[in-house]
């Protein structure tokens, strides 16, 4: 009877001691989602910033020959044609 409540003390113990560490890396983990949270936080901006950047800069381009005025072929401005007919040309 006394060596069952020894064993059964001994798992507590185990059980006890699992809990502790498994607290202890929960810890860890939730620090270490929070500083990468943070750093994909940083890295969305940057990439915002960087696509903004790109846009001024593509607006400061003078239009391809052929698209003055923001005309395409069928003489809309939507530039919707022109998108379409570079796609079936670039698959090709």
């Amino acid at each position: 009877m006394i060596s069952e409540f020894q064993d059964l003390s001994d798992k507590i113990d185990r059980l006890a001691q699992l809990t502790q560490s498994l607290r202890a890396e929960n810890y860890l983990l939730r620090q270490a989602n929070a500083l990468l949270s943070a750093e994909n936080l940083a890295f969305k901006e940057r990439l915002i910033e960087a696509q903004r950047r790109v846009e001024a800069v593509l607006e400061q381009l003078p239009p391809p020959p052929g698209e003055e005025g923001g005309e395409d072929a069928d003489g809309e401005g939507d530039g919707e044609g022109a998108v379409a007919s570079n796609e079936s040309e670039a698959t090709r």
